[in-house]
């Protein structure tokens, strides 16, 4: 019978593995709304005046108390993460559960602001679209009902992960630091995605 080698020498070897693999994934997906964010300034310069008037169209306090939500719950997250690192596993646990729950608050608000995108008509859906009259508008609603649903999609896997990390907490001493760590870093990038869609979508203006 083969003994198996550990392909790491020692914990902090094997935290900076786990880490740069999170940094590898977190690049595809900074890649991956990049291109979106490039596809809305490449808008913007070919019609300025128009990706303006139907940013105007947004609803821009929807957006703002969803930017608050997403910032305070990045707070959390960071608050999990250094519980983590001290050992207090239930304490990340209740951390980790406020983020999950400001995470769901998000996705509410970004529900009933689709609900009455949808009914004054200008979410490029069908039976949706009926104020959608322009070739930019229609752009410019593809865009942002692409780049915020695939946020948002990105938010709902956040929320599962974070909540079902924050169950295998709940009763426990203490916690292994990675899985926050790693988990803090993804929620962190969502937030941070955000961060940058809100101006480009909501305040051109």
């Amino acid at each position: 019978m083969t003994e198996s080698v550990s392909p790491y020498t020692d914990r902090r070897q094997r935290h900076a593995a786990d880490m740069m693999g999170m940094y590898l994934f977190l690049g595809t997906e900074i890649m991956l709304f990049g291109g979106l964010f490039a596809a809305m300034a490449l808008t913007r310069l070919q019609h300025p005046a128009e990706y303006v008037a139907h940013s105007r169209e947004l609803h821009l306090w929807i957006g703002a108390w969803n930017t608050v939500i997403l910032l305070t719950s990045s707070l959390f997250a960071a608050l999990a993460v250094h519980a983590a690192r001290e050992g207090a596993g239930r304490a990340a646990a209740r951390w980790l559960g406020a983020t999950a729950a400001f995470g769901l608050g998000f996705l509410a608000l970004k529900a009933t602001e689709y609900t009455l995108e949808f009914r004054e008509g200008l979410l490029p859906v069908t039976g949706g679209d009926g104020a959608l009259s322009e070739p930019v508008q229609r752009l410019f609603m593809h865009l942002y009902l692409v780049s915020t649903g695939l946020h948002a999609v990105h938010l709902t896997i956040g929320i599962c992960v974070v909540t079902g990390l924050a169950w295998r907490l709940r009763r426990a001493e203490s916690a292994r630091a990675i899985p926050v760590e790693i988990t803090g870093l993804y929620w962190h990038l969502i937030d941070v995605v955000w961060v940058f869609l809100y101006p480009v979508l909501y305040l051109a203006r």
